[in-house]
C-alpha cells in the first residue's frame, strides 16, 4: 500500500527520559537509525545503541547556549520533504538531505517552571523553540512522518511497533499528527497565559 511507511530513520530529542528505553530497544530491534542531541544522544548511546549526532548532520555545533541545536535544513528538510514529489526528492539528492521518518520529541517544561516560582529569566528559557518547530513539521508531513510530541505517546508507538513492526499507516500517522497539535496548543496557551499574567 501507499499509504504504508517503513520508520528507517528517527530523530529523539527529549527532556522526559522515563519509559524511552523501551521503545529504543524495539526501534533498534527494527533497525531504525537513530540521531539526536546532547544527553539524549548520551542516554542512546549508553543502552549500547548507536546514534549520530545532530551536529554531524548539520554540521554546526549547538549555538546560543543550547538555543539553537536542530534548527537547520538537513534536519528540517529531512523532516518536511514530502516522498514521492520529484522536485523534493531532487532537492534532498542535491543538498545531501536525508529522510527523517520518526521524529521523537517533548517540551521544555515551561509549566512546571512557572509553577515552581522561578524568575522571569529561567521561564523564557523554558520558551521551547526546537522542540514545538520540530512538532509542527513533523506533524504537518504526517503523510510520511511519525511524530511522538511528548512522553504519553512513547506507549502507543511502542504497542503499534509491537503489532505492525517499523510500518506505520496513514491514520496511525495521522492520529500522532493530532497528538502533536493538541501538544502544541495546550503549550502555546500556558505561555501565553503567562505573558498576560505579566500585565
Amino acid at each position: 500500500m501507499a499509504d504504508t511507511k517503513k520508520i528507517k530513520r528517527a530523530l529523539v530529542s527529549v527532556f522526559h527520559k522515563d519509559g524511552l528505553d523501551a521503545l529504543l530497544k524495539k526501534l533498534h530491534e527494527e533497525g531504525v537509525e537513530f540521531l539526536s542531541t546532547g544527553g539524549t544522544r548520551k542516554f542512546i548511546e549508553e543502552l549500547g545503541y548507536p546514534c549520530r549526532a545532530v551536529e554531524d548532520v548539520t554540521t554546526y555545533p549547538s549555538i546560543l547556549g543550547g538555543r539553537v541545536k536542530t534548527l537547520h535544513p538537513k534536519i528540517f528538510g529531512g523532516i518536511l520533504g514530502r516522498r514521492g514529489l520529484a522536485d523534493d526528492e531532487a532537492q534532498m539528492a542535491q543538498y545531501g538531505i536525508e529522510g527523517i521518518d520518526l521524529v521523537v520529541v517533548d517540551l521544555y517544561p515551561f509549566e512546571d517552571t512557572v509553577a515552581a516560582g522561578a524568575g522571569e529569566a529561567d521561564i523564557i528559557e523554558k520558551i521551547d523553540i526546537g522542540g514545538i518547530s520540530l512538532i509542527r513539521a513533523a506533524a504537518k508531513n504526517f503523510k510520511d512522518v511519525v511524530i511522538v510530541p511528548s512522553k504519553e505517546e512513547y506507549q502507543p508507538l511502542l504497542d503499534l511497533l509491537n503489532r505492525n513492526g517499523a510500518q506505520t499507516e496513514l491514520e496511525d500517522r495521522r492520529w500522532f499528527a493530532t497528538k502533536a497539535f493538541g501538544v502544541s496548543s495546550h503549550y502555546d496557551t500556558a505561555i501565553h497565559a503567562w505573558f498576560e499574567s505579566l500585565k
